[in-house]
């Protein structure tokens, strides 16, 4: 059992009845924005920004698991997973949960009537990467949709690759088309112009090939607003992702990182030595303005002392959620760690409550709390 991020159990399934995704971006739909590939200098058109995910939500945006042939026996497991944390969430901001029509009803059911369930048709849970990655420009907010290919051709997702354009079409949100194919979980910002990402999720020929990292640098920094990017190696090929940041290091304040660690008993490996680079690179590394970066570990369960399992379980709490005066982590069933990885959030989020929420089955399919939800920011909804 990998400790770290290991392939999710669908990883190797073809979804049933659902046609091939092509590799790359699709053409531009009436009213699409597509933008321009950057210049050699890689600079953010004017005004454009990124923010931070402990900046204000006007909602939450989550995806109702659709097909038994990815989940098997574990769809109604999952589903309650999904629905728990919607639930929990819906405390404290705005949730909107896609579920295909002929799911709806079974959707709200479950997640309550707190919880807004729409129709739309999506295939899996995993928000972070099919919604459109949001940012700011002159005040307006606008969805780029990085063209998701589910993860490099590795599963075929015919509708999620369609939700950036039918879910900003529904809340009548700017579109705009990325020159790159990326996922959400690849970014993770300061909000202040820092962007952390592995290189294996994305300077990657399974999602663009044949462009150089300095390429795909600039692009990133015109389409996001990014002023300096900070890269870390990540693993290829062991996960369907390809090594997502938002499993790995997470910002909790400018200049402020935690990164996830395994649990000392577990023998070193692919994932422990990634977390190991990644520290080296964040100890020697500045960030957009310049300060150097105060990197905290955050360390795994012990695998003998949780109450998940499976081949593919994923025991990081670093794919924790910020929302509206809150934070969202996994509650793995290891009462030390648990106990510990709260304690270390409450450090960094003071003025938040930190809820914590088992999730055993979608850590088991290989994600967790951040994977299955996306932040819009704003205003929050009443």
């Amino acid at each position: 059992m990998s400790p770290f991020l290991p392939s999710r159990r669908s990883a190797l399934r073809t979804l049933g009845g659902i046609g091939a995704v092509v590799l790359g971006a699709s053409a531009c739909g009436p009213g699409d924005d597509l933008m321009s590939a950057a210049g050699d200098e890689g600079t953010a058109a004017k005004g454009l920004r990124m923010g931070a995910e402990w900046e204000s939500h006007a909602r939450t945006f989550m995806s109702w698991p659709a097909l038994e042939s990815v989940w098997e026996e574990d769809l109604p497991y999952v589903r309650e997973d999904i629905a728990g944390i919607a639930r929990a969430i819906a405390e404290y901001e705005y949730v909107v949960m896609m579920s295909r029509p002929d799911q709806q009803k079974a959707a709200q059911k479950a997640c309550g009537r707190d919880v807004e369930v729409i129709p739309l048709a999506v295939d899996d849970l995993w928000a972070r990467d099919t919604v459109p990655v949001f940012v700011e420009q002159d005040g307006k907010v606008i969805g780029v949709d990085f063209n998701f290919n589910g993860w490099g051709n590795k599963q075929t997702h015919t509708n999620d690759g369609r939700v950036g354009q039918t879910l900003l079409s529904e809340y009548d949100i700017p579109r705009r088309k990325a020159p790159l194919v990326a996922e959400g979980g690849s970014f993770e910002t300061d909000g202040e112009g820092t962007l952390l990402i592995t290189e294996s999720s994305i300077v990657n020929d399974n999602r663009n090939r044949g462009k150089s990292r300095e390429q795909i640098e600039a692009e990133i920094k015109q389409t996001l607003g990014i002023k300096k990017v900070i890269w870390l190696k990540g693993v290829r090929g062991q996960d369907i992702t390809d090594a997502h940041v938002d499993s790995l290091v997470r910002f909790t304040a400018p200049g402020v990182v935690l990164l996830d660690r395994a649990h000392p008993d577990t023998p070193a490996d692919s994932w422990s030595r990634a977390a190991d680079q990644a520290k080296a690179v964040l100890s020697e590394a500045t960030d957009a303005k310049g300060r150097p970066f105060e990197v905290i570990d955050l360390p795994q369960p012990d695998l003998y002392e949780i109450t998940g399992e499976g081949d593919d379980f994923v025991s990081t709490y670093a794919n924790f959620y910020v929302a509206n005066d809150s934070v969202f982590i996994p509650k793995f069933g290891d009462r030390k760690a648990d106990k510990r990885a709260r304690s270390i959030l409450q450090e960094h989020f003071p003025k938040r409550d930190i809820v914590q929420i088992p999730i055993d089955t979608i850590a088991s399919g290989g994600g967790g709390i951040h994977c299955s939800t996306h932040d819009q920011p704003g205003k929050p909804v009443d």
